[in-house]
């Protein structure tokens, strides 16, 4: 039998990584220390982060007909991802400007066009999906994969990150349609204002979803629990929250315990953020698991939570 499949919706990017001593706060001409060209964007990096785990993914999104799409596809390809991807002749790919400073954290710029999320994705995409994780980038993508997810009776993830404005309404009916949201703290605060940022209790009560709250290096939140992540040295968070939703989705995916499957996802992103690189940092399934060992008793590392 081959291994279930995580469907992941959503937005790849060209990631332009550069390490600078600070992030500059005036106009000028500034210098970095060195620099990564690497894919990104939340459902490819979880699809990549899947895969590297010895998962089975496929990404479905969408590309413009340029030469940054090529290598995006090429690289999807060589991580082992299955790739659904429309390309748009006469659109660009996405891509992000990313500055890292020497405590780990970065500053991104996207540029993504609008028009390459203009339709929702084709059911076929979704076909044999025993999970569907998507992103907040391409709502009509979201709504499209968690309605699929619940006809199918699989799990639906949400990655729930920084909505933009205009999306919001469009991106609410996958809230809704979700088995399991797990939203950023900024993006939790800026969905449901005067929510706290680890408080998921005023998402959950508008949804019958499952939801759980990340918060960097305090940790996840969830009704009724608390996980402090494993305790290493940031030197680059880029794509750290990519790496949790694909190691999460695949941990239930695989028949493990919620409380089990965040910590093999804090694991994974914890591995991400203490190394440079972009996907070259992603970790593999032996990194994870030995992590999980030197943080966690063998009562709490086990499928049963």
């Amino acid at each position: 039998m081959s291994a279930p499949l995580v469907v992941c919706v959503g937005l790849c990017v060209v990631d332009l990584i550069l390490a600078v001593d600070r992030v500059p706060q005036t106009a000028g001409k500034f210098f970095a220390d060195a620099s990564v060209e690497s894919p990104g964007g939340p459902a490819a990096t979880a699809a990549a982060a899947i895969a590297r785990l010895g998962g089975r993914a496929r990404f479905v999104g969408r590309l413009g007909g340029d030469t940054r799409g090529d290598r995006i596809v090429s690289v999807l390809e060589a991580a082992g991802v299955e790739v659904d991807v429309e390309r748009l002749a006469d659109l660009s790919s996405p891509v992000s400007a990313v500055l890292v400073t020497p405590d780990g954290e970065r500053t991104i710029v996207n540029h993504t066009d609008a028009r390459l999320f203009a339709t929702p994705p084709p059911a076929t995409a979704f076909a044999g999906a025993d999970a569907v994780l998507a992103d907040a980038r391409w709502p009509l993508g979201a709504v499209a994969a968690m309605d699929r997810a619940a006809a199918s009776g699989v799990p639906g993830i949400l990655d729930l990150d920084l909505v933009p404005a205009a999306d919001v309404d469009a991106f609410w009916p996958a809230v809704h349609a979700a088995t399991h949201v797990v939203a950023s703290a900024p993006g939790l605060a800026a969905l449901v204002p005067g929510s706290g940022e680890s408080d998921g209790e005023s998402l959950a009560s508008m949804t019958g979803g499952w939801v759980a709250v990340t918060a960097g290096s305090e940790g996840v939140h969830w009704a009724g629990g608390h996980l402090a992540p494993p305790g290493v040295r940031a030197v680059e968070t880029l794509g750290a929250g990519d790496v949790f939703h694909g190691a999460f989705a695949l941990a239930l995916v695989e028949g493990s315990s919620k409380e089990h499957a965040l910590r093999f996802a804090s694991a994974a992103a914890a591995v991400r953020c203490s190394r440079t690189g972009g996907w070259s940092a992603l970790a593999n399934r032996t990194e994870v698991e030995l992590l999980m060992e030197e943080t966690w008793s063998p009562q709490q590392d086990s499928s049963g939570g």
